[in-house]
């Protein structure tokens, strides 16, 4: 069972890792988004970013509701998430001069 739980929490955290799927994970927090939406927001092909929703998915971070041809994402463990984002932000090195990360940005929202 231990080991079963553990490599949950590989998947879960591999899945984050990324930094697109971050941002991705990061602005459907905000609410419930379609795959034009967080293509508006982010550098990324729809076709990437499809790619990065399925990682997400598989992951069992967000999943989505099917409106006409288009598929809604959300995240569907909003604590668990919330809850690793808010560690690493209190772990966060301190750097001079370097440019915001995506995890100051969400703070500031």
């Amino acid at each position: 069972m231990a080991a079963v739980i553990e490599n949950y929490w590989v998947t879960v955290l591999k899945a984050l890792a990324h930094p697109t799927r971050l941002q991705i994970v990061i602005e459907l927090l905000q609410g419930t988004k379609c795959v034009n939406d967080i293509h508006d927001l982010l550098p990324a092909s729809q076709a990437n970013i499809s790619q990065h929703l399925t990682v997400l998915r598989n992951a069992r971070i967000v999943d989505f509701a099917q409106d006409g041809s288009q598929r809604c994402y959300y995240v569907c463990r909003p604590e668990l998430v919330a809850g690793v984002l808010a560690l690493l932000r209190n772990e966060q090195p301190e750097r001079k001069g370097s440019q915001p990360s995506v995890l100051a940005t969400h703070n500031q929202r």
